[in-house]
């Protein structure tokens, strides 16, 4: 029987992963390069979100953006996030994030170099799973140095 991984929040999760993973890349790219280790990681990664987002939409009961949008909360808990809505309608979901515990967590960890691929790299694959008719638009990061993080989600179509 599989653990419910809901019952750990997501920033702790992590944390746990990047602890474990961290020393296995720097050992791949100290063999392989740094650009080799990450063609290899970056569609792991990326597949293991897209599933992520399909395992979110069947716990939220449905892949609307309505669903998406009280998921939000599992990304949040423990003050991981702070965000501020900018648009919410059954077509649109737009917010800002104006604190990332996410990002501080990999810069106390030493390896904020990575936090794009580990974390804010997930997002567009994440939402690919949960629903492929929503487009997924961000600008900015704080991971990346910016002041906040521009989220968008929309319908196509």
């Amino acid at each position: 029987m599989a653990a419910d991984l809901t019952q750990v929040s997501i920033l702790a999760r992590r944390e746990i992963e990047a602890r474990i993973l961290t020393p296995v890349m720097k050992a791949f790219m100290k063999e392989l390069g740094k650009d080799r280790t990450l063609e290899i990681v970056g569609p792991v990664i990326r597949s293991l979100a897209r599933e992520g987002g399909v395992q979110l939409a069947r716990l939220l009961g449905g892949n609307s953006l309505e669903h998406f949008a009280k998921g939000l909360s599992l990304w949040t808990r423990e003050d991981a996030l702070r965000v501020e809505l900018v648009d919410q309608s059954p077509s649109r979901y737009a917010f800002n994030v104006t604190r990332c515990r996410y990002a501080e967590m990999y810069r106390e960890l030493g390896i904020s170099d990575l936090g794009v691929l580990l974390s804010c790299g997930r997002d567009s694959a994440l939402i690919e799973g949960f629903n492929p008719q929503i487009k997924f638009t961000r600008t900015q990061t704080i991971m990346e140095g910016a002041p906040l993080c521009d989220f968008c989600y929309e319908m196509k179509n």
